[in-house]
């Protein structure tokens, strides 16, 4: 899983304040505190992480490996690796996603659509013990 590697690093930054209407493509790390009017996609060469702020506003569609949300997204949401919803996240879109954490407090407007597993990716369930 993605947490096993290391994070590719931030290189860029659209800091609060700034306003961008235009798709953005991108490479390594981007942390977007700004408002963007445009689709935000990774580079598929190299591992990616894209960082939604709280102070954030994006209209259109995000994909990256690792996906990390407290802002707000209205489009939809595609993490290859992992997505990580914090509290104050809001989108209104579908999300797809292969690993999903959700914190109380994010709401999705969407459908959730986990990514096809492949090979020994199948999630192991266990179910706790009854005491009877």
């Amino acid at each position: 899983m993605f947490g096993q590697q290391k994070q590719p690093p931030i290189k860029s930054l659209i800091a609060g304040g700034t306003v961008i209407t235009g798709n953005i493509a991108f490479a390594d790390g981007l942390r977007v505190d700004g408002h963007i009017q445009g689709h935000l996609t990774a580079s598929k060469d190299t591992p990616s992480l894209l960082v939604i702020s709280e102070t954030a506003v994006i209209v259109g569609d995000i994909h990256a490996d690792h996906v990390i949300i407290n802002g707000a997204i209205q489009g939809r949401v595609q993490a290859d690796q992992l997505l990580e919803l914090q509290p104050k996240a809001k989108i209104n879109g579908d999300v797809t996603y292969k690993a999903l954490e959700m914190h109380q407090g994010a709401v999705i407007s969407g459908q959730l659509r986990p990514l096809a597993m492949q090979g020994d990716d199948k999630p192991v369930l266990t179910l706790p013990a009854s005491g009877a």
